[in-house]
């Protein structure tokens, strides 16, 4: 027989009605005997409360500190690591899916969310809206795109984590739509939608960001060049969003490579605002010079 350690009676005890000791109780439910301890502060812990360790178990609070006290875990590229699902990939194809159907089952939903040089002035939120939808006329344009999203975001992802990627997915959808914007009139009316821009962004981000690693590529180079080939060939594809997302995503993945070989997160974040303020300069600087000025839709 053992002598209980200190803590057993109290929140940590109670009485057995019939020789007046105490018997061992789960600190989180009192109401449950438990003569399972944790490993690490001895408290009993109830089945529930109960995880499994290297040695024995250990109680929830016990793991909840570990965590909090523990090493972040952190991908290759030194970014917060999330599940081994790329779960903000689904969530961007889930929205975008989401606003194709509410396309097709109202016209004013496109309306709503396209991006037109004449609307850029009092409704820019239109710069991101329009990278979330896609023709309702073509199928096969949100079906590439997301296509693409999936293979290449769920890989970047699970690369960058959470935060990096949505940062990089972001930049690079804007400037695909401001690089479009550059070589159109302020004052036209024809719309641009989709995902594009960010997907070449993504493109190129791999291409960096693997040969940073030493890992192969040639099988996204190819896939490039097949989509940049079509979208010149192809009637009504923007490949200018195209060429505006595939720099800023180069350009925003190589610092992140120089930041893992620095050892230094600023720059990676750094490169990202960069690019952000070069392309809304591009955006303000587009309307400023411009001959029309600024135009304000009436009616």
């Amino acid at each position: 027989m053992t002598q209980p350690p200190p803590g057993w009676g109290g929140a940590t005890g109670a009485h057995d009605g019939a020789g007046g000791s105490d018997v061992p109780v789960c600190p989180r439910h009192p109401d449950r005997v438990s003569y399972i301890r944790c490993q690490r502060c001895r408290r009993p812990a109830c089945p529930e409360c109960q995880r499994s360790a290297a040695v024995g178990v250990q109680c929830v609070d016990c793991i909840r500190e570990q965590a909090r006290s523990g090493p972040r875990p952190v991908t290759v590229l030194g970014g917060r690591a999330g599940s081994d699902k790329p779960h903000l990939t689904m969530g961007i194809i889930a929205l975008c899916v989401l606003v194709w159907i509410g396309e097709l089952v109202s016209p004013r939903v496109f309306q709503e969310v396209a991006f037109a040089p004449a609307l850029g002035t009092i409704e820019p939120w239109r710069l991101l809206t329009s990278a979330f939808a896609h023709s309702p006329h073509q199928p096969m344009h949100i079906i590439f795109n997301m296509l693409a999203l999936w293979i290449v975001g769920g890989y970047l992802e699970r690369m960058l984590g959470w935060a990096r990627y949505l940062a990089i997915y972001v930049v690079t959808a804007l400037a695909g739509t401001v690089t479009w914007l550059l070589f159109q009139p302020v004052d036209s009316f024809v719309p641009v939608v989709g995902a594009s821009g960010a997907v070449f962004g993504l493109f190129a981000a791999v291409i960096v960001l693997n040969r940073h690693l030493g890992r192969d590529s040639s099988g996204m180079i190819a896939t490039i060049g097949i989509n940049a080939v079509i979208g010149f060939v192809v009637p009504n594809v923007a490949w200018e969003a195209h060429l505006g997302g595939l720099v800023a995503g180069g350009l925003v993945a190589a610092a992140m490579a120089l930041a893992r070989t620095q050892r230094n997160p600023a720059i990676a974040w750094g490169a990202i605002v960069g690019v952000l303020v070069l392309v809304l300069g591009l955006f303000v600087a587009k309307y400023a010079m411009s001959p029309a000025g600024i135009v304000v839709p009436v009616g």
